[in-house]
């Protein structure tokens, strides 16, 4: 029997106005929070609409789609694994992978360890890739997903790039270890045991009636999509149990839910063990967040179409915050990242003063200053031939860098153009550009090209990202960020 909902506590009445205050002003569907300190809950309550349509209205009953936050429940089940034998996390990722193996272009394949595949620095890209049920388009397998942009583009530990794929990829070593689909094992080994009832990946049987559905920044309903990495993002759950979870992370074990991980597997979770910023690090998992005097954040935040969320717990504090929204756009991230903080500030005084005071020593950095004119290195002066390498075969790239600055462009025979926004920092090129790659994938929506190409000597290699323009979009929504092995040779 689900408990009632606990929306007495008049602590928390200014923050309750505020969303109420936001919702309407914003157009935003609904907004649900969990709140725990210790082993008490103390706060949980749904706002608006989970279907604006059938009138159905918000509780911390309500079962939202996570994205991101997906991932570190996903990594408490390979951690379940880690702790039975089944697995080594400084272990090669290909290990575990039988025929579907990672491709290697730059580094050691055997340098791309489980533990690297989990805090991003594994050498995978960017990627995302959804696809809607209204749509001809279906998710490949994940073999085929591997096959296709399993490719390494850094030397593993090179480089932090957040990765949606390298999350599809453990789900499926949870799968092959596990002997179960991802789904079943999440269900039967992190989900039940954790008395998170109305908790799963994508929508199980009988969980539809419990879903909050998704809206686009007009307000328009998204028709149901997944994706082709649902270990980084297809987890659905309630306020209520997404409390649980953090609860479990807090050490905070319920009464009612097994110990499925041991407290030194959890420690090992919440360790940085790589720089994801001037301030924040990535765990296994878990993005670690130091900004604040006094104050680790532990969490991790979603957001795709229709959906933004937050979940944050303060080990030293003991503290537990969930926030899930089904809206989209720019209001409905700045109000759940809002609560978040102000729940913190209402619970922890010293939280909102420390706050304050550290975004007041980075404001300098953060003033609104206009990027340097780029000035190519004399090293990259001239022209670069090469290829991207796509499933579907290769696609000449060429770029021109001029003494003024300008890099010109063309992919193919496609017409000439210029790459916007071009940096050049670590020996690291970045830009975007006009251009299209043509691949079964690639040609569902319109799209342009991201470069991340790194120099190495006499050479540029790295990735090509095809990026959907979402404005063109039917119904504004997110497509796919898809990328594919570039490397380029400056001519003589």
């Amino acid at each position: 029997m689900l408990e009632d909902t606990l929306s007495e506590d008049t602590r928390f009445d200014a923050i309750r106005e505020r969303i109420q205050r936001g919702l309407v002003e914003h157009g935003i569907p609904s907004l649900s929070v969990a709140v725990a300190r210790g082993a008490t809950v103390l706060w949980e309550e749904g706002f608006g609409w989970a279907d604006r349509e059938r009138r159905i209205p918000a509780t911390p009953h309500t079962m939202y789609s996570l994205a991101s936050i997906s991932k570190p429940i996903t990594t408490t089940g390979l951690m379940i694994l880690k702790e039975r034998g089944l697995l080594d996390l400084d272990r090669p990722i290909n290990e575990y992978l039988g025929d579907s193996r990672l491709q290697v272009h730059v580094g050691s394949a055997t340098e791309a360890t489980v533990r690297r595949v989990a805090n991003h620095t594994s050498g995978l890209p960017l990627h995302y890739q959804f696809f809607y049920e209204d749509e001809p388009y279906r998710s490949p397998s994940m073999d085929e997903t591997i096959r296709r942009y399993g490719h390494l583009m850094n030397a593993p530990g090179e480089h932090y790039q957040y990765s949606n794929l390298g999350y599809g990829i453990l789900g499926e070593v949870i799968a092959r270890l596990s002997g179960k689909s991802y789904a079943d094992f999440m269900r039967e080994e992190v989900f039940l045991p954790l008395g998170m009832l109305r908790a799963s990946v994508d929508l199980g049987p009988g969980m539809e009636e419990f879903q909050a559905q998704r809206y686009d920044e007009g307000g328009s309903l998204y028709p149901f999509y997944d994706c082709d990495h649902p270990a980084a993002s297809s987890v659905y759950c309630s306020a209520h149990d997404l409390l649980r979870f953090g609860m479990f992370h807090l050490k905070q074990h319920l009464s009612d839910q097994k110990a499925i991980l041991s407290d030194e597997a959890i420690d090992e979770m919440q360790v940085p063990t790589t720089a994801s910023g001037d301030t924040d690090g990535y765990g296994i998992g878990w993005g670690i967040h130091n900004g604040i005097p006094d104050y680790v954040v532990v969490g991790h935040g979603g957001g795709m179409g229709g959906v933004r969320t937050q979940l944050s717990i303060i080990p030293a504090a003991q503290v537990a915050v969930v926030v899930l929204c089904n809206g989209d756009g720019e209001a409905a991230s700045a109000l759940v990242d809002q609560v978040a903080v102000d729940i913190f500030s209402e619970l922890l005084p010293p939280y909102a003063e420390n706050r304050a005071l550290s975004m007041q020593k980075r404001k300098p950095e953060k003033d609104d200053k206009a990027e340097p004119d780029f000035r190519p290195d004399e090293r990259l002066l001239g022209q670069w031939s090469g290829h991207v390498h796509t499933y579907e075969g290769d696609v000449p790239l060429t770029l021109w860098f001029k003494e003024d600055g300008d890099i010109h462009a063309r992919l193919g025979k496609q017409l000439k153009t210029l790459l916007n926004r071009p940096r050049f920092k670590e020996q690291r090129l970045t830009g975007e550009m006009t251009g299209t790659i043509n691949t079964v994938d690639t040609r569902r929506y319109l799209h342009g090209l991201h470069l991340d190409l790194k120099q190495r000597e006499d050479r540029l290699s790295g990735s090509a990202t095809a990026m959907t323009y979402e404005t063109v979009v039917q119904g504004w929504r997110c497509g796919h960020a898809l990328s594919f092995w570039t490397e380029l040779k400056k001519d003589a």
